[in-house]
C-alpha cells in the first residue's frame, strides 16, 4: 500500500523540524520531536524499498506521509533540503499555531507565511514545490503496520 500524497502544509512543517534540530537519526529510522517537544514521532525507513512508518497523526488518521517521515527523508538526503532556505522556518511554533486555527492547516500556513518576507515566500515555495515532486516520483510505501500516535501536546 502506498501513501497518499502529503499537504504542502506538512512540508513546511518537516522543513521547520530540521531547521528546529528536532530530528534524531539512529540505525534504520528517527525520533523526530514536536515542535513543543513534549512528545516525539518514531520514523522507521527501508531505504532499498522505500517502505517508511511514522505514528504522527496525519499518517495514523488520513494515511499521507506526515511531516515527521518528510523531515528524516529530507535529513538523510533522500529529499532535498537547503538549509540556506530551511532557517525561514525555524522557531515556528507549529502545534500551537496549528491550535490557533482549529487544525485548519492551510490558515495556520498562511499565518506563519505571513510574517515572512516576499523573496522568503517564493525560496520556501520554490523548496517545497521541489521536495512536493520528488514525494510524487518515489511514491512511499508502508512499513509494517500503522502504529497509534503519541498522546499529549
Amino acid at each position: 500500500m502506498k501513501w497518499k500524497k502529503p499537504s504542502i502544509t506538512k512540508i513546511y512543517e518537516a522543513i521547520g523540524a530540521i531547521a528546529d534540530e528536532r530530528v534524531e537519526v539512529s540505525d534504520n529510522g528517527a525520533k523526530v520531536y514536536s515542535s513543543t517537544r513534549n512528545k516525539f514521532y518514531t520514523v522507521t525507513y527501508d531505504r532499498a524499498t522505500h517502505q517508511i512508518m511514522s505514528n504522527d497523526n496525519t499518517s495514523y488518521w488520513k494515511n499521507e506521509l506526515g511531516y515527521p517521515a518528510i523531515a528524516y527523508l529530507m535529513y538523510i538526503g533522500e529529499l532535498s533540503y537547503d538549509k540556506n532556505i530551511g532557517h525561514i522556518l525555524k522557531g515556528v511554533p507549529w502545534k500551537d499555531i496549528n491550535q490557533q486555527f482549529k487544525n485548519d492547516f492551510e490558515k495556520a500556513l498562511e499565518f506563519v507565511l505571513s510574517s515572512k518576507s516576499h523573496e522568503e515566500r517564493i525560496q520556501l515555495k520554490n523548496l517545497v514545490n521541489k521536495i512536493d515532486s520528488e514525494i510524487s516520483k518515489m511514491e512511499f510505501k508502508l512499513l509494517g503496520s500503522k502504529i497509534l500516535p503519541p498522546s499529549g501536546y
